[in-house]
């Protein structure tokens, strides 16, 4: 009989917990759905790059004459606009280009620099209907880089960002973007960041709590697996 009165107990905290836990398993079913309805290439804008012949770097590259103690952590270099460039990273992150196959610090990215780039390089982007310039500090949420960049938004509604330091595309957020962007903040539960990578603080409060009711709702379930039901006599008629 005690039995029994537990049994009955485990059932209705089973159908309490599984109302109250629904709703979150619900909201990650459902912007899991969201977030593959489209291919990723599309959601990352790649079919909006177009497709350039790869210039190799010459080997016969020296590097830039830079001074001692002027503080530079790193040197990378690259083909930009048919041309080689070195890329000089100071220590507080700052980056400086060099013309390396004349010498000398290329001048500041513009915006007719940013528009000619777009032009050549993003599909639509011959014709961008705002362009917008931001500091390191004001950064665009769906950008989410701490560096100084210029911003395209094209008819379709897509933003195309131009690092301004580099003069190189930074990334491109499509419209469907943003909607995953905010999907994969729900999913996470966070929608202050929408970041996970290996610094995220997993330990969300809301997260645990409710990933603990699944878990109890989920041993319940097991338990009442077990519980035996009286066959039903038939009267006949």
């Amino acid at each position: 009989m005690a039995k029994q009165k537990m049994m009955r107990l485990f059932a209705k905290w089973h159908i309490w917990l599984g109302w109250l836990v629904g709703v979150p398993v619900l909201m990650w079913t459902v912007t899991g759905l969201v977030m593959v309805w489209y291919p990723i290439e599309e959601v990352r804008g790649t079919h909006l790059r177009v497709e350039s012949e790869q210039v190799l770097i010459p080997a016969s590259l020296e590097p830039p004459p830079l001074e001692t103690g002027e503080g530079y952590r790193a040197l990378r270099a690259a083909m930009q606009d048919g041309r080689p460039v070195w890329f000089a990273t100071h220590a507080d992150g700052r980056v400086e280009r060099f013309a390396a196959d004349a010498g000398g610090a290329l001048p500041a990215i513009d915006e007719a620099y940013v528009r000619e780039l777009a032009a050549r390089q993003i599909v639509g982007g011959d014709n961008p209907v705002t362009v917008e310039q931001f500091s390191a500090e004001e950064s665009p949420f769906d950008f989410r880089r701490p560096v100084p960049s210029w911003r395209l938004t094209l008819d379709d509604g897509a933003h195309v960002y131009v690092d301004a330091q580099t003069g190189e595309i930074a990334a491109v957020r499509t419209r469907f973007w943003r909607v995953f962007d905010f999907m994969w903040g729900l999913h996470i539960m966070d929608l202050q960041t929408r970041e996970l990578d290996q610094q995220s603080d997993f330990h969300h409060t809301i997260l645990v709590l409710f990933a603990a009711l699944a878990v109890l709702g989920s041993l319940l379930g097991c338990t009442l697996m077990f519980r035996r039901r009286k066959a039903r006599v038939k009267v006949p008629t």
